[in-house]
């Protein structure tokens, strides 16, 4: 997993506060608190690891923008695609929903 400046500064920041909790917890696990100090742990293990392989922002970022975005702009062929099949399955027997609206903005 190759890690760019903003991904190597979010790491930072998840480890400022996770290293000290897991240093509570194998304090705790020490001293015979097994739940607290195996709860403490996995919540600390938690803290760095979902947000490096769970909650990327630029892929929470372009889902963000891609629904925002009219359907124009979204630049996807598949939906050029998909709309060219709709097209040639209409075979002119049946006018099309574009048609019918097209025809009903008309009058």
């Amino acid at each position: 997993m190759r890690l760019g400046l903003l991904d190597m500064i979010g790491l930072a920041a998840s480890l400022v506060f996770a290293l000290p909790l897991a240093n509570y917890a194998v304090v705790r696990l020490f001293a015979g608190e097994v739940a607290l100090g195996g709860g403490l742990l996995v919540v600390a293990v938690a803290m760095v690891v979902l947000p490096q392989y769970f909650l990327d922002p630029a892929k929470i970022l372009r889902r963000l923008l891609s629904g925002l975005l009219p359907s124009q702009l979204r630049g996807g062929s598949a939906d050029r695609a998909s709309a060219d099949d709709s097209a040639d399955q209409n075979d002119g027997s049946e006018p099309s929903d574009a048609a019918v609206e097209g025809d009903a903005a008309n009058r």
